[in-house]
């Protein structure tokens, strides 16, 4: 058997491995869910849990070296958990806020939090950062700051206004394929020491929005005031990488760091 056929089984396997985790935890989220509220309730958590999940499945798989090993690096299994929670919490989108699983979103997203700082230590801590585990943290980061506040938003916690926090990544990345596809110069994000205390607030605030403990009517006007130094910075990381902002950026070059990822 050549070298590549078994590079080729070993990545299978690796994705097959996750893929089941993944299963694991929409069977066990539907089993409490459907005993903590109803089976309706579970049926439609599994629906959005399910489609964040595969998603997550098929971005690891794109993204896995040639014989899946990354995969299972310490801090990337804590990276991959943390998606897990993340899809979990998604799962509440559809699922009315009863006095049996109000705080479940607010744990599952608080859990992945606190795992968006274990993973980070551990790779610094043990040496295996890997360019897996770095695009899956940007690709998670992205898709908690999408699912939670869509949650807090569907369950009256947060204003629809917050989620253009949310849409902010996406515009900012749109904005950049634009003129990197017509050919116009991008240049690299400068360093802020703004991006991650922020990212930071963003994260706890959203935590605390999804648990029962504020009223809308704090939390309403609360959220517009939070999401408007991370708006600003992601309007001045665009007219930076852009050349609005100081020297213009040379033709062909090419952001570095990732912008908008408020990390």
């Amino acid at each position: 058997m050549s070298g590549e056929n078994v590079r080729g089984r070993r990545r299978v396997a690796a994705t097959a491995t996750i893929g089941v985790a993944a299963a694991a935890v929409v069977v066990g989220g539907w089993t409490l869910v459907a005993g903590a509220a109803s089976r309706d309730a579970a049926n439609r958590w599994v629906l959005v849990a399910g489609a964040v999940l595969a998603y997550e499945v098929a971005f690891l798989a794109y993204h896995l070296d040639d014989d899946g090993a990354s995969a299972f690096a310490p801090p990337n299994l804590v990276t991959l958990a943390r998606g897990g929670l993340y899809a979990a919490t998604a799962g509440f989108l559809f699922v009315a806020p009863t006095p049996t699983i109000r705080w479940v979103p607010a744990a599952c997203y608080g859990g992945g939090v606190v795992l968006d700082y274990v993973d980070g230590s551990l790779a610094r801590r043990t040496g295996r950062t890997t360019a897996l585990g770095t695009k899956l943290d940007h690709a998670f980061d992205t898709l908690g700051f999408l699912v939670a506040p869509l949650v807090a938003v569907a369950w009256g916690h947060l204003p629809v206004a917050y989620l253009s926090l949310s849409a902010a990544r996406y515009v900012y990345r749109a904005g950049i394929g634009w003129r990197e596809r017509r050919g116009r110069p991008v240049g690299d994000l400068p360093p802020s020491r703004l991006r991650r205390p922020l990212a930071a607030l963003q994260m706890g605030f959203i935590a605390v929005a999804l648990a029962p403990v504020l009223p809308a009517s704090v939390l309403h006007p609360l959220a517009l005031v939070v999401a408007a130094p991370s708006l600003a910075v992601f309007a001045r990381d665009y007219l930076a990488v852009t050349g609005r902002l100081g020297s213009t950026p040379p033709v062909g070059s090419k952001s570095t760091d990732e912008g908008g990822s408020m990390k």
